[in-house]
């Protein structure tokens, strides 16, 4: 059970937060986001099971008690910074995905202040796309590519910053 709002922080992904991850199951339809066993994953050298990749793509998102909520990709492309994310699975839809994802935000910010931070979404996934649009993203293009199960359909969604001056709750202390 989730009480009160928690302050999201970022840190580098160790290896038993990874561990834990994989062992994270959704519910339909979102079960596509799993991921394969952490042993097969190191044994592979895939993704954050290889620690080079880990250490500089990955991070943690703890709360203030140091509890793993999930975990972010930070893929730098030219001029262009691509995040990914997962949030644990039982905390999913408990209004906390918008700070989730600005915490996200922040982490991008401070390794590439100059680039546009995008982001990929499935089209079907109404869920992220609402709580990326409340963390200031924005549909800029659409595309079908090649999944482990097929050809689907995505956004292209890209950080929109709040203007100077505007009252926003994108920043907090």
């Amino acid at each position: 059970m989730i009480h009160g709002q928690p302050k999201f922080q970022t840190a580098p992904m160790q290896a038993e937060h990874a561990a834990e991850i994989c062992t994270w199951s959704y519910p339909p339809p979102y079960n596509i986001y799993g991921w394969l066993p952490w042993e097969q994953m190191v044994q592979l050298g895939i993704e954050f099971g290889d620690p080079y990749i880990r250490q500089q793509q990955y991070v943690s998102i703890l709360d203030e008690k140091r509890r793993l909520w999930g975990f972010a990709q930070l893929f730098p492309m030219e001029g262009v910074l691509r995040i990914g994310l997962g949030m644990r699975p039982d905390w999913c839809g408990n209004g906390m995905g918008k700070r989730f994802v600005e915490a996200v935000v922040r982490e991008a910010r401070q390794r590439k202040p100059h680039d546009e931070i995008d982001l990929e979404v499935l089209t079907w996934n109404e869920r992220a796309i609402r709580t990326y649009r409340k963390a200031g993203f924005v549909i800029t293009d659409s595309y079908e590519r090649m999944t482990p199960s097929g050809m689907a359909m995505f956004y292209c969604m890209v950080y929109s910053p709040p203007r100077s001056g505007s009252h926003s709750s994108q920043h907090q202390p």
